[in-house]
């Protein structure tokens, strides 16, 4: 549920119990108190206690609140509904009201703010190597891998793999591949693997993500891969930062070269690089904690294995459906099935709309509905009257509420 529902929930278990004691007090008491001298001249005689019982019988029609426990979770599904029409999937109320309070949003870059649609652009050998036992070295270790780095670098290097030749495969995040190739021992990584098995090479200063191959312990070169901003990054950026979202951060596993880059073409707020997974996740989990007000939301943007804990972590965990990996889908609440980063501003207009229906149908019941208590209370009130309160105000609210589908 919403808080805004679980608000409801708490208002009508203190509010039923409340109008049945007033509507009850309605009945007896200006009866006890017409006998008392000194209120005596304040009741007419006319008024018999039958006239008190109808009166505080209007008084519990009136008070029903029908119209807050219908139209409120009514409002949200339409608002769930309207976002599944375009695309979004939002897993619950709660998350789409926690869109309409957005204050910061940390995006991953690979196939997020990227088309993930790698492509080889270089290849520089080294030691003795060429560059096309480099690019077969790589497309052999990296044979086992469904990255879309690995998958690249096969299709850069357009042979068939021989799988049989490849032993002792092992995936490391944030790392790279390391495997056995005819009896030797390779290495497909990043700079972080390099240092941390204490490989001797040149710092690389290119724009791309580049996979160092190392052989037996032996640096053999490294492969430059390239990958597009997204069309609709920029636009997506511009719209959230016109309506209300304090920050945009990239969070990337590549280099501080690459994620400037981006960073400064998109005009982000600021960038953290060369993180492993846990440290995805450090960050993200560093500004949930210093959030200023407690309604703020920090929503994480992401579609790799390796998002899933950042996007179980922050407070709203949205997942490029479409390119997404199915451990990152069932960990995000927000899914975007067609992987357009425009559906992020579009899935916070939903909930923005939504919001602001549903305390309109709060506002228009609890006015209404104070209105015509008091009305009641001093006989202005029939009960025709009184069942427009109840149900009329319930039918108008519902009515409002639908306006969320469209």
């Amino acid at each position: 549920k919403a808080p805004t529902e679980r608000f409801i929930t708490r208002f009508a278990r203190f509010y039923t119990p409340a109008v049945v004691i007033l509507a009850f007090s309605l009945a007896i008491g200006p009866v006890i108190l017409s006998r008392i001298p000194f209120f005596t001249p304040f009741f007419s005689h006319e008024e018999s206690f039958s006239v008190w019982i109808y009166r505080a019988l209007i008084f519990l029609v009136i008070a029903c609140p029908c119209a807050l426990v219908i139209s409120i979770p009514l409002g949200f599904f339409g608002g769930i509904g309207a976002a599944s029409r375009r695309g979004i999937l939002v897993k619950g109320s709660n998350y789409l009201e926690g869109l309409s309070n957005l204050h910061t949003v940390i995006f991953d870059k690979t196939g997020t703010l990227t088309k993930g649609l790698f492509k080889v652009t270089n290849v520089v050998s080294c030691n003795g190597f060429s560059k096309d036992e480099l690019l077969r070295l790589a497309a052999e270790v990296e044979v086992h891998s469904n990255h879309p780095i690995a998958k690249s670098i096969s299709e850069a290097y357009g042979k068939e793999v021989d799988e049989n030749c490849v032993e002792d495969y092992e995936e490391i995040p944030g790392y790279g591949v390391r495997a056995k190739v005819d009896g030797r021992s390779i290495l497909a990584g990043n700079d972080k693997s390099l240092h941390k098995e204490n490989i001797a090479h040149d710092t690389c200063y290119v724009e791309g993500t580049v996979v160092h191959i190392v052989v037996d312990n032996m640096y053999g070169g490294y492969i430059v891969i390239s990958d597009e901003i997204k069309e609709d990054a920029s636009t997506t950026i511009e719209n959230l930062r016109r309506d209300g979202i304090k920050k945009q951060i990239i969070v990337t596993g590549d280099s501080k070269v690459i994620a400037q880059s981006v960073s400064e073409k998109l005009r982000m707020d600021g960038f953290f690089a060369e993180l492993l997974p846990h440290e995805k996740v450090e960050v993200v989990e560093k500004l949930v904690e210093n959030k200023t007000h407690k309604n703020e939301r920090i929503a994480f943007i992401g579609d790799g294995i390796n998002d899933a804990p950042v996007l179980a972590r922050s407070d709203i965990g949205i997942a490029m459906g479409a390119l997404g990996s199915d451990a990152a889908i069932e960990a995000a609440d927000v899914v975007l099935m067609t992987d357009e980063l425009i559906k992020i501003h579009e899935a916070i207009l939903i909930a923005r709309r939504t919001k602001v229906i549903v305390w309109q149908n709060i506002v228009l019941a609890l006015g209404i509905k104070s209105a015509f208590l008091f009305l009641g209370a001093i006989g202005f009130v029939a009960i025709w009257e009184a069942v427009f309160a109840d149900a009329g105000v319930a039918l108008l609210a519902i009515l409002n509420a639908s306006r969320t589908i469209g």
